[in-house]
């Protein structure tokens, strides 16, 4: 038998003795008072009567809590010793069979975590664009819900929410900016939670003290020496990347897109066939929201050859970048990222972003002018003129800067420059 209680000489107790006993105080002459089969009354350090069951399970010795007397009386107490038995009979250990009886009927209650986050997402949507809504909903659910989800909002702790934060930001990750987002997200949904009356504090207020500082704001690192940038493609060819991370990373050094829009890159997007190869990014994916137009990147002849290699290879349909997980999804910002600091050894030196940097740079150095160098890049312009370029003009001089580009990488990267 995997446990019980001893069942000679129950019920001794009656309410006089009780009383008399509670009367009694500190005085009384017993601590505890029994009522046989494992069920007593003791009290607490603040001078409150509780019943407390005995019992063994496992060959071990364990206490299950009823309640306090008078608010659980003493028919109700023994009601309990008798469920306490009936677990036992069944192999189950009742502190355990209570705490698995309260998660389930939290779960049901609606009032987890996980609940309140999902509530909390959905009434985000509607505000939102699509591109962040999916980028937070992944961030809560790969390193939030692990840890918090299935825990009830009014349980969770300070603690428990530095955890998340711990996690995201310890090496080899430490991915300060992401932690810091998904602690702004946190913090939401406990206002939600306590505006419906689930908590009365909000958990992840102090936890802003353990969130690392960033590093002070400053331009991202960026090459813009031709033989530094011919030497990040030449080490990318030859060290261990995915196939995917890897073409990814040629698609942002070859058009300084975004990183954003490459790893969300469609096939769908991309006129790869045309006389002049395209790559048009719906606004709704763009940074800048306040333009009815479109962003277009027009691919050079190298950068265009490589895309059709790879469509060949991964097929047309979905992402061009998948991830390795399936399931539908790209690759993620990070894999990118953690490509150049880690991989590349280029923290502090290089990023994905810093092509960008490096395009701006070399292109007007190279006589570009800038109207259509911000153009390129979809910046946020200064002036109304530039703007109406937006509309399509300058097609020849956007081409002519797309070519030159390409070609000075290839040469860059063959040591040519």
């Amino acid at each position: 038998m995997a446990g019980g209680i001893a069942a000679r000489g129950t019920d001794r107790l009656t309410d006089l003795e009780i009383k008399a006993w509670i009367k009694a105080g500190s005085n009384a002459a017993t601590k505890k008072l029994s009522d046989g089969g494992g069920l007593f009354l003791m009290r607490t350090p603040a001078g409150t009567p509780v019943w407390r069951v005995k019992y063994r399970y496992g060959g071990n010795e364990r206490l299950f809590a009823i309640g306090s007397y008078p608010e659980i009386g003493l028919k109700a107490a023994r009601a309990e010793r008798a469920a306490v038995k009936d677990r036992l009979r069944m192999g189950s250990d009742p502190v355990q069979a209570r705490k698995l009886s309260r998660a389930a009927a939290v779960a049901s209650s609606g009032n987890t975590f996980a609940t309140v986050a999902q509530d909390w997402l959905e009434r985000k949507r509607q505000g939102w664009s699509q591109i962040h809504f999916d980028t937070t909903s992944r961030a809560i659910e790969r390193d939030v819900l692990p840890l918090l989800g299935s825990l009830p909002v009014a349980d969770i702790t300070p603690a428990m929410v530095a955890k998340v934060v711990e996690e995201i930001v310890k090496p080899p990750r430490e991915a300060i900016d992401t932690a810091g987002k998904v602690l702004w997200s946190v913090e939401s949904i406990f206002r939600l939670a306590q505006a419906r009356g689930l908590c009365r504090e909000n958990p992840a207020v102090p936890v802003r003290e353990v969130l690392p500082r960033k590093k002070q704001a400053g331009r991202r690192p960026a090459f813009l020496e031709w033989s530094q940038l011919g030497d990040v493609l030449r080490r990318a060819n030859v060290v261990r990347l995915s196939p995917a991370v890897r073409m990814a990373h040629r698609l942002c050094a070859f058009t300084a897109a975004r990183i954003g829009n490459v790893i969300r890159a469609e096939w769908s997007e991309f006129d790869l066939d045309a006389e002049v190869p395209l790559w048009v990014i719906p606004r709704a994916k763009m940074k800048a929201q306040d333009r009815h137009h479109d962003h277009k990147i027009i691919l050079g002849p190298a950068i265009a050859a490589e895309l059709r290699t790879w469509r060949s290879l991964s097929g047309s349909m979905g992402y061009v970048f998948p991830s390795v997980s399936g399931e539908g999804q790209h690759i993620t910002h990070e894999s990118i990222e953690k490509a150049y600091r880690v991989t590349l050894g280029l923290k502090d030196k290089h990023s994905p972003h810093g092509w960008r940097a490096a395009f701006s740079t070399l292109a007007r150095d190279g006589g570009f002018e800038r109207d259509v160098v911000e153009i390129a890049l979809d910046h946020i312009h200064d002036n109304d003129v530039v703007r109406a370029y937006d509309r399509g003009e300058r097609l020849e001089g956007r081409i002519k800067l797309a070519n030159w580009w390409c070609e000075q990488l290839v040469r860059a990267e063959r040591g040519a420059l």
